[in-house]
């Protein structure tokens, strides 16, 4: 294949961000549908394949790619950090004025960027590809209902995705710098487009069935990445401790007036045990929102001490 050769001094028109996990299988075919659909469709485009420290080779083959195609552009992580910590060194390493951000294997069809670059020039800096029909497992379908609706209730951001939105969309120079301003080390791309406030488009895309290997995604990955998600993006749980400390308080408080009315009228069969049961449940009130209230300083504090990078990248197939 003969190698395309990019003009520096040239403004690029859309970088294509795809963060590789255990992506050997696909990437020839990546590239290569790309490739036939971008060239039609924009005077000049790169490529950015982020390796995120899989067990396959794959890092060897984006450097091939590489070294036959100038438009792309290979940066290998040093460890797995995770898919949305993958998504922000490409990100950040993309020229582009425009940014198709989408995973690499197949699942989404390049072909479809076609739809989400006709509708970003309406005037969208955002436009999200919404799966007509999601062509996953009955069990995974459920298990992304289930997170967006937890998501949705205790995070303090208008998050309207369901399982038919993911990480395939486009958004424009402005909405990346926006987003690569952000230092959470707890990265999430879509709650990160919901928080910018830009406005967002969807355009109806094809989904197609998982190819060969498995998803990079077991069940108890999920959870985690899940439940760091929602801690990092809200402080909805804390504040719910403190809302069951006051709940357990007043039940406490009223509780104790029952049972003093009851031994003021008919006496007491065993003599302390309404003093004890009060000020046990009292206190037990009391304690939970104290440390309700404490967490909500200490989720403060921890998320603007954590200043540690978001990734280490150990090699590129480009100078930096």
């Amino acid at each position: 294949m003969p190698s395309a050769i990019l003009d520096s001094s040239e403004p690029i028109d859309l970088s294509v961000v795809v963060p590789v996990y255990k992506g050997a299988p696909f990437l020839h075919e990546l590239h290569r549908r790309l490739v036939s659909t971008l060239e039609p469709l924009v005077a000049r485009f790169e490529i950015v394949l982020v390796e995120d420290g899989g067990p396959d080779d794959s890092w060897s083959i984006i450097e091939t790619l590489a070294r036959q195609d100038a438009r792309v552009r290979g940066v290998a992580l040093s460890r797995n950090f995770g898919q949305h910590h993958a998504i922000t060194a490409g990100l950040r390493h993309a020229r582009g004025q425009w940014i198709v951000v989408m995973d690499g294997d197949l699942q989404d069809p390049p072909e479809e960027i076609v739809k989400l670059w006709a509708k970003a020039h309406e005037g969208h800096d955002c436009v999200l590809a919404r799966r007509a029909r999601r062509e996953d497992a009955s069990s995974k379908r459920l298990g992304s209902w289930l997170f967006y609706r937890v998501f949705n209730y205790l995070a303090d951001l208008n998050y309207q995705y369901d399982g038919t939105v993911a990480n395939f969309s486009i958004i424009s120079r402005r909405v990346a710098d926006t987003i690569n301003g952000m230092g959470e080390a707890v990265r999430f791309y879509g709650g990160f487009l919901t928080w910018t406030g830009f406005a967002k488009a969807y355009v109806d895309v094809k989904h197609v069935r998982r190819r060969g290997s498995e998803s990079g995604y077991s069940f108890f990955k999920l959870m985690k990445l899940a439940t760091s998600i929602i801690l990092a993006h809200s402080n909805k749980p804390l504040r719910l401790c403190v809302y069951t400390g006051l709940l357990l308080s007043a039940l406490a408080f009223v509780g104790g007036l029952v049972h003093i009315a009851r031994v003021v009228a008919h006496g007491s069969p065993v003599m302390g045990w309404t003093s004890l049961i009060v000020s046990v449940w009292f206190s037990t009130g009391a304690i939970i929102s104290a440390l309700g209230i404490l967490g909500l300083y200490v989720d403060r504090i921890f998320t603007e001490v954590k200043h540690r990078p978001l990734f280490v990248v150990r090699k590129t197939t480009f100078d930096e």
